[in-house]
């Protein structure tokens, strides 16, 4: 399967025309991102957006959604989006920091965390995720960084 391209700063870097949102799901099987009912909803040329559910899965005691689900779901996403970037060069991404900002509280419904690069280097890639809940009120913003490693 080859459909990424790489370029940056308002220039295609995913040929998102090609990418079919229903394999990326399936890649996410018998992992975090499935236990947590995550999933791809969009991919553009420069962003990648995912959606996880509200329910008491992903609550703390207080009932509101657990904000170590939220940063589960920026690593996730920017992950994914990085990985997609990597592929062109015949390279892979993993995590090595993530930073992650909770602004406000969510009980029940989705949200919708996207995607942006902020950087893409050579050994490196930074990526910056706003996390919405269904009225599009930012409720996180995380910024992943990712090592560009060689596939093993």
């Amino acid at each position: 399967m080859v459909f990424f391209a790489v370029t940056f700063n308002d220039i295609t870097l995913i040929d998102h025309k090609a990418i079919n949102i229903s394999q990326l799901n399936e890649f996410g099987k018998n992992t975090l991102a499935e236990h947590l009912h995550m999933e791809v909803t969009e991919v553009t040329e420069n962003s990648v957006t995912m959606r996880m559910p509200v329910t008491s899965i992903v609550h703390q005691p207080m009932g509101l959604l657990h904000g170590g689900a939220v940063a589960a779901l920026a690593e996730n996403v920017a992950s994914l989006a990085g990985n997609l970037v990597a592929h062109a060069s015949g390279k892979v991404c993993v995590g090595l920091s993530l930073n992650t900002n909770h602004l406000k509280g969510v009980r029940d419904g989705y949200v919708f965390a996207k995607a942006v690069a902020v950087h893409l280097g050579r050994s490196t890639q930074v990526w910056e995720v706003e996390t919405k809940d269904n009225e599009g009120v930012l409720i996180n913003v995380s910024r992943m960084t990712l090592a560009v490693i060689d596939k093993k």
